[in-house]
């Protein structure tokens, strides 16, 4: 079975900066792309950011591009989000996935394993 751990959430002020881990047992992410997602109240899940298995392609949601930067410890089954210059609208429960393949993707349906998520809340 396969769980992915996130943690690092919290409260933040509007433009402060955070980083996110998400966490897998075993050798969960051993060759998968991981991304991102995040779902404010009462809106859907969206797209925040990807990398590719090997970590040389990254994706970015625009709304979010030029602040986070996703990165990843394979060694330690570990991808980050760092979230910097933060603002109330990212305010969210941020989830990990698991891509069912090695490359970057914006959409959910193609991530297979989700945690519980972490949420992040930004306000003065």
């Amino acid at each position: 079975q396969v769980h992915l751990v996130e943690s690092g959430g919290g409260l933040v002020q509007p433009g402060g900066s955070l980083r996110l881990s998400c966490a897998s047992s075993g050798r969960t992410f051993s060759g998968y792309a991981v991304g991102w997602f995040r779902q404010a109240p009462g809106k859907g899940r969206e797209f925040v950011s990807a990398i590719s298995w090997s970590g040389a392609s990254t994706n970015y949601a625009d709304s979010v591009k030029g602040r986070f930067t996703i990165s990843r410890e394979n060694a330690k089954n570990t991808v980050y989000l760092q979230m910097n210059s933060v603002k109330p609208e990212d305010t969210a429960v941020y989830f990990c996935a698991r891509n069912r393949g090695p490359s970057v993707s914006t959409s959910g349906v193609t991530y297979d394993y989700w945690g519980q998520g972490t949420q992040l809340t930004v306000s003065s």
